[in-house]
């Protein structure tokens, strides 16, 4: 996707960030990393609820904003990105630089406010390939390129997801997962094998990729808190 994408797909959710927008076309940070979010028909309303608020606790939370700014340049990059099937990706929130308390907090504050969709299938090929595009538009400069995955449910549309991940790795960008495990009905095709065992074999590649399940929604935001920590550390 061009420029002009991201910044149409910028456009569509007006005033949903205000934490520290990019300043400088060269402005440094210790990493980029792209939340890619699944919001495909097996999340239901309360589940997106809870997904959302998960993000949004472990963002602010302060023992990740410490783990922030204990970093070599104490600030990271962040874009969140919302998939679903091949034909749906969105950049909710923009490239934000997070360095302090308030950063995070505003960020926080941006995502409650955002508009949230949802569409039928599970392209995690597409997500992936959407937060590639997004990591070549970022506006800061990092030695580390990571997208994190999260979702509840196997690719089911578009190229297999092997097969982005591969392009991605090869471009020297980690993909982390985090396979969400409940006992709702999943829309489309169901995994032949556990689905922390398909992120493993399928998602998440690159150096000292890694996954962290959570076991159901209401655990969500304590799993993403440790994964930030991971990620950012």
């Amino acid at each position: 996707m061009r420029r002009r994408s991201l910044l149409a797909a910028t456009a569509a959710a007006p005033a949903l960030w205000a934490a520290s927008p990019a300043r400088a076309e060269t402005e440094p940070v210790d990493v980029l990393l792209v939340l890619a979010v699944d919001v495909s028909r097996s999340i239901d309303e309360d589940e997106a609820r809870l997904q959302r608020e998960g993000y949004r606790s472990a963002v602010s939370d302060p023992r990740v904003v410490e783990v922030v700014r204990r970093g070599m340049i104490g600030a990271i990059g962040l874009a969140y990105v919302e998939w679903a099937g091949f034909e749906y990706q969105r950049l909710v929130i923009p490239w934000t630089r997070i360095a302090g308390q308030g950063d995070a907090d505003a960020w926080s504050s941006a995502l409650a406010e955002a508009p949230r969709n949802s569409l039928s299938w599970t392209s995690i090929s597409g997500g992936i390939d959407f937060a590639r595009r997004t990591l070549a538009e970022a506006p800061y400069e990092a030695t580390r390129r990571v997208i994190d995955v999260s979702g509840d449910g196997v690719n089911n549309s578009g190229r297999p997801a092997e097969s982005a991940r591969d392009e991605a790795v090869a471009e020297g960008i980690v993909i982390n997962g985090l396979p969400i495990v409940n006992d709702r009905p999943t829309f489309g095709r169901m995994p032949s094998i556990p689905l922390d065992q398909y992120f493993q074999q399928h998602v998440i590649g690159g150096d000292g990729a890694f996954l962290i399940v959570a076991e159901d929604f209401e655990s969500f935001g304590t799993a993403v808190r440790r994964k930030l920590i991971r990620e950012i550390a």
